[in-house]
């Protein structure tokens, strides 16, 4: 099964599978992006935290390899009246050719021979002084059944981000929180997240 199938298999109900409201983690940070404009999400599915981002005046990007997901996302900031681009597109083969001031992400699932060309991906597309804001499942979520995989491969550590993105400032933690996230992402839950500024 391509990761389109699997996540338009999630995606093909006409509810949202992960919600309306934003990830809380990403929603908090909206403070520090208030002097920037352009906007990337990666991964993001059916467009929870990209209609959040640009109801907040951000001009906002959305790549995903769910053309499902997308075309729910598309309804969606039409009858929001709000402007969204969308890229259907597996991250491997985003070419990132264009700089953001902020990229986000909440939950991307790549494996972890392929973390080292996306992070380098998402530190060359920042501008200076630009962040990247993201909650990721721990290994440690292996303990828990509030969502994410059970795939140790597709899971995170702090050491993933610590050992990537040298030329950045790094606020790397792992947590535990309650999650409550449509039906794909419900109760206690171990996550990393992470806030790094490029220099």
């Amino acid at each position: 099964m391509t990761q389109q199938q699997f996540w338009n298999n999630k995606f093909s109900n006409q509810d949202f599978f992960y919600g309306t409201n934003p990830n809380k983690f990403l929603a908090s940070n909206l403070e520090l992006f208030k002097d920037y404009q352009k906007l990337l999400c990666l991964g993001e599915g059916e467009g929870r935290n990209a209609i959040f981002f640009a109801k907040n005046g951000l001009d906002v990007t959305a790549i995903d390899t769910s053309n499902l997901g997308l075309e729910k996302l598309e309804k969606w900031s039409k009858n929001e009246n709000l402007n969204i681009k969308t890229v259907c597109i597996d991250l491997n083969d985003w070419k990132a050719d264009e700089k953001y001031d902020v990229i986000i992400a909440s939950y991307l699932h790549m494996y972890k021979n392929e973390r080292e060309e996306l992070f380098r991906k998402i530190e060359n597309s920042l501008n200076s002084g630009g962040y990247f804001v993201a909650e990721f499942f721990s290994i440690n979520q292996l303990n828990y059944n509030s969502g994410g995989p059970k795939d140790i491969d597709l899971l995170y550590t702090k050491e993933d981000f610590e050992n990537y993105f040298n030329l950045c400032k790094k606020i790397i933690t792992e947590e535990i929180t309650i999650l409550d996230e449509g039906i794909g992402h419900q109760g206690e839950a171990s996550v990393i997240r992470v806030v790094i500024q490029k220099n």
